[in-house]
């Protein structure tokens, strides 16, 4: 036989992915065959509307790519705290079998610190 025994235990997972498949196309369908239909094109239908303010200046305007690279740049260090709060729980705990867990902890944050001096020296923190 060329299925695998063992390959059972996915069949749970393969009838969720098959109903959610199912649900979304029938759904889709359903938006497709009793949605409400545009009857006329009027232009207010394609005007830009933010909060009942009537739009000003271009809403194509350009943004600088620092303001990305400061954004990606903190959720990196955002996630580094998300690391850091596991160790610092169960640090007391280990410790007692050695100095294996300090030892990690000092490598992360020496790695981080690269990439930080790293960062300031590509200046990449400035916004001029």
């Amino acid at each position: 036989m060329w299925v695998d025994p063992d390959s059972y235990h996915y069949l749970p997972i393969l009838i969720l992915m098959t109903i959610g498949a199912i649900i979304g196309i029938v759904l889709i369908a359903a938006n497709h065959f009793l949605g409400a239909r545009i009857r006329e094109k009027v232009k207010q239908h394609y005007d830009v509307y933010e909060c009942g303010v009537p739009p000003v200046g271009n809403a194509r305007q350009q943004f600088s790519v620092r303001y990305y690279v400061v954004g990606i740049v903190f959720l990196l260090f955002d996630v580094e705290v998300v690391f850091m709060y596991p160790w610092a729980i169960v640090y007391k705990k280990f410790l007692s079998q050695g100095s294996f867990i300090l030892l990690q902890m000092i490598t992360f944050f020496v790695i981080l610190l690269a990439g930080y001096f790293y960062l300031l020296g590509r200046r990449g923190l400035d916004w001029d």
